[in-house]
């Protein structure tokens, strides 16, 4: 296993502690668009709690993510098909 890599970050106004084995520098964008998210979820409804603009933050990420995965999948495919030719 790699070496732990501690980073203090803020998300929506809460301090964590998040560890992971990736570079700092990506820790804190993950931890940067998650924020983003969640921020982006108060300025469209400003009296939205924050448990439910973290749950829409997430489910838009989730979104976000099953759609580039989609493309992904779909363009490897293509790859392969026209490889195959």
């Amino acid at each position: 296993m790699g070496e732990k890599n501690r980073v203090e970050v803020e998300i929506a106004g809460e301090p964590y502690v998040l560890v992971s084995e990736e570079p700092v520098e990506h820790i804190q964008k993950v931890a940067q668009l998650v924020h983003d998210k969640v921020r982006e979820m108060r300025r469209r409804n400003p009296r939205l709690p924050l448990n439910r603009a973290i749950v829409l933050a997430a489910l838009n990420l989730a979104h976000e993510y099953l759609r580039l995965q989609e493309n992904y999948d779909s363009l490897v495919q293509l790859i392969e098909k026209e490889g195959g030719s």
